[in-house]
């Protein structure tokens, strides 16, 4: 269970890229039942450390605080895909990973998880700007431009930004399920997902937009999400307008079509249910509206990158597992 989290400051960090990693793991949100972390900022070099903004940042926490923290995180900063780091930094995140803690880099962080040899035949996620330099400088790490994330065991990477969100509420949601994670998203005022460009090993949810025309059918979508009749002549009929238009507005308002959104909200349903009952694949597979546990585990593949049966193993762990019902059990061996 993730308890102590310590973030790394070094030279030139970028303040919003730091302020992620205290915001997700460093507030005390006790009161609304959600977990607070022993939680600190270490100092990854000597002295007052600057950034762009043109103040200085002091901490009273040392390299060795780093000894004891369950997960490391490393945001960004000016010039990290030029400089050099400290060798007593990248030997102790080394150790972290070694004794079984994880890292994660926010943006050109990863830079810092390169020069301790992390990125080693792993795949990692950096924004695209960066791209480019960090598979040169670190050739033998397998760099993917068009993810906003990526999860490899201890070493979590993520692209610009708000893709440090989506990456620490991805570890939140790992280690306390999704409803804890879903609750500090809303806390956040942020979506607890996002899409990205490629397929990755997490999930990732469409983003919730305001929308100004399609709001209404998007709500009606998700209370029926196990209708088998929805079709985009039919959500056009709800919203008044010719089938074309309408898709033409969803698109514009969402980002995605009206059956690419439906999917993903019968997933998110999918993982929610998985989570949180033990109804057997079959019963999820129709209140999630995929009509049957084949075509379930179809989109589950395609989405996730895993099975229904594995992702329910992975997030509610053996003790919920092995209190399934026989059924569930039953069907477990095909999944």
């Amino acid at each position: 269970m993730l308890r102590n989290v310590a973030v790394v400051l070094l030279d030139g960090v970028n303040p919003f890229e730091l302020g992620v990693v205290c915001e997700v793991f460093g507030l005390d949100r006790s009161e609304a039942g959600l977990p607070v972390y022993d939680f600190a900022v270490v100092a990854g070099e000597s002295g007052a450390l600057s950034n762009h903004a043109g103040f200085t940042i002091t901490t009273r926490y040392g390299l060795d605080r780093l000894e004891e923290a369950d997960l490391i995180a490393v945001p960004a900063g000016q010039s990290f895909a030029q400089r050099d780091f400290p060798q007593e930094l990248l030997a102790a995140l080394r150790r972290a990973v070694d004794r079984g803690a994880r890292v994660l880099s926010v943006c050109s962080g990863v830079f810092v998880l390169g020069a301790a040899g992390l990125l080693d035949g792993r795949r990692c996620a950096v924004h695209w700007r960066h791209s480019t330099e960090l598979a040169v400088r670190y050739p033998r790490a397998r760099v993917e431009p068009d993810v906003l994330y990526v999860d490899e065991g201890p070493v979590i990477t993520s692209a610009g930004t708000a893709a440090g969100i989506d990456a620490c509420l991805h570890i939140v949601r790992q280690e306390h399920g999704i409803e804890v994670g879903n609750a500090i998203a809303r806390r956040m005022v942020v979506p607890p997902h996002r899409d990205g460009g490629q397929a990755q090993f997490v999930a990732r949810p469409l983003p919730r937009t305001q929308c100004d025309t399609v709001g209404g059918v998007l709500a009606w979508m998700e209370r029926h999400l196990d209708a088998e009749d929805i079709t985009v002549e039919r959500l056009a009929e709800r919203a008044h307008m010719s089938p074309r238009t309408f898709a033409r507005r969803f698109q514009q308002e969402t980002g995605t079509t009206p059956y690419r959104w439906l999917l993903r909200q019968r997933v998110l349903l999918a993982q929610e249910l998985l989570e949180g009952s033990d109804e057997t694949v079959d019963a999820i597979a129709g209140r999630a509206g995929f009509g049957n546990a084949a075509a379930m585990r179809h989109q589950f593949l395609r989405a996730l990158g895993t099975t229904p049966n594995a992702y329910r193993r992975t997030f509610r762990g053996p003790a919920a597992v092995s209190a399934a019902r026989p059924a569930e059990r039953a069907s477990s061996a095909a999944g």
